[in-house]
């Protein structure tokens, strides 16, 4: 057996122990997963400089460098979300529906855990920390197989999670990082049904649908985000700016970063300039229609990849529509499925943007940025799931449970 099936077979033995857990032990182990995870800080963030210096000599974009940066505020943010998802309900038992038949029998449906979640990621060792957490919660346990590019740093972090894990004399089997990072490590977990409950990817489109494609275990997708910002014309000057900048800068490494901005052409008529200068002062390269580089002279022709394109760094493609309509017919065919926002004080036009475009998450009057487990209130986030069946959107506690059904007789036999 290889190293990737043993750590498999042990992972499906822990998530025995784990489904078993109180809610006060898994609060009482995320508690200490925080502390540890502060007290080992300074050796995480030199663990972190290592694949940083790797990443540089191989190349890696601002944007991929980024992703994989932690600082001190990162890693407080990665134990404060240890502690958001100790205070939040435990889904574990809870009664989904309940009734009771016509015969007497009392049936009960309840939330349980899912088992072993397998995590397939890339440079971003804060979803060693986010998966880890939630699937503790969850009792579940987690099988973590991060890019080699943060090898250091994911190691680390779970180090000091099976501190925490020892602490609390809980199995240190129940989060688990593959020791092996080759695509062949990966391609076998792919087919782990015995072991592997479900496999969430969370990465570029390569890996995902490398992941979904090849994958015999059940998947739980996540989704690329090309990702839209409409600016209506009855929109606010300093709302719509404000918003598709901070949709495009605050942090344009992520999936729910803006990578499009749709403008009507009497807003961009009055505001257009405003906006491109706007975005330029922010280091964004712009791709536009024709209306929108005869503004700016920084410009550069939009091509059709531009409109298909996540970009996740400073760049950004524009363009102008004479209608609300023709707005929604470019976001349903190029968006992704993800999250897309409309700037309007139309409530017509909210309506059919509403109505007509079919996203894990659509916003009125804000940035697109939100769609994040912890801004949705749950505490962290297993990924933003774009697919229809079994969750959709920020994927938090819930989305690693599944239901099991309780019957409940006296006497009862089929005639």
């Amino acid at each position: 057996m290889g190293v990737i099936r043993e750590q498999g077979q042990k992972a499906k033995a822990a998530s025995e122990e784990m489904a078993l857990l109180s809610t006060e032990e898994k609060n009482s182990l995320l508690h200490k997963m925080s502390e540890c995870l502060l007290d080992d800080m300074d050796v995480i963030l030199l663990e972190n400089e290592k694949d940083l210096a790797q990443g540089e000599k191989n190349g890696l974009s601002a944007a991929l460098l980024d992703r994989l940066r932690l600082t001190p505020d990162r890693i407080k943010g990665m134990a404060n979300g240890f502690q958001q998802v100790a205070s939040l309900k435990d889904p574990i038992g809870e009664t989904i529906e309940s009734w009771e038949r016509p015969n007497g029998l009392q049936i009960d449906s309840i939330r349980v855990p899912l088992g072993v979640a397998g995590i397939i990621y890339e440079a971003r060792p804060n979803v060693t920390a986010d998966a880890a957490g939630l699937c503790i919660k969850t009792g579940n346990a987690a099988f973590l197989r991060g890019s080699s590019s943060a090898y250091y740093s994911n190691k680390a972090i779970v180090q000091s999670i099976h501190s925490a894990l020892q602490a609390e004399g809980i199995t240190t089997d129940a989060v688990q990082l593959a020791k092996d990072t080759s695509r062949e490590a990966a391609s076998e977990m792919f087919t782990m049904n015995d072991y592997l409950d479900v496999l969430i990817p969370r990465g570029g489109a390569g890996l995902i649908q490398a992941v979904v494609k090849q994958s015999s275990v059940p998947v739980l997708e996540t989704g690329v985000g090309n990702c839209h910002v409409y600016i209506d014309d009855t929109a606010d000057k300093d709302m719509g700016i404000a918003i598709a900048v901070n949709a495009k800068t605050q942090r344009p490494s992520v999936c729910n970063a803006c990578e499009t901005i749709v403008v009507h052409q009497s807003w961009f008529d009055q505001h257009g300039t405003e906006l491109v200068r706007a975005l330029l002062e922010k280091g964004v390269d712009i791709r536009g229609d024709q209306a929108v580089q005869h503004v700016h002279e920084q410009v550069k022709p939009a091509t059709e990849n531009d409109w298909k394109e996540e970009y996740l760094d400073l760049i950004v493609a524009v363009k102008t529509v004479e209608h609300a309509k023709e707005a929604v017919s470019h976001i349903k065919k190029y968006g992704t499925g993800h999250s897309e926002a409309i700037i309007t004080e139309t409530a017509e036009n909210k309506q059919l943007f509403f109505r007509h475009i079919d996203a894990a998450a659509l916003y009125h009057n804000a940035s697109t940025r939100f769609t994040d487990g912890d801004e949705f209130g749950f505490g962290a986030e297993i990924g933003i799931s774009t697919q229809k069946l079994h969750a959709r959107g920020p994927m938090g506690l819930k989305a690693l449970t599944s239901s099991k059904y309780i019957v409940v007789g006296s006497g009862q036999i089929k005639e």
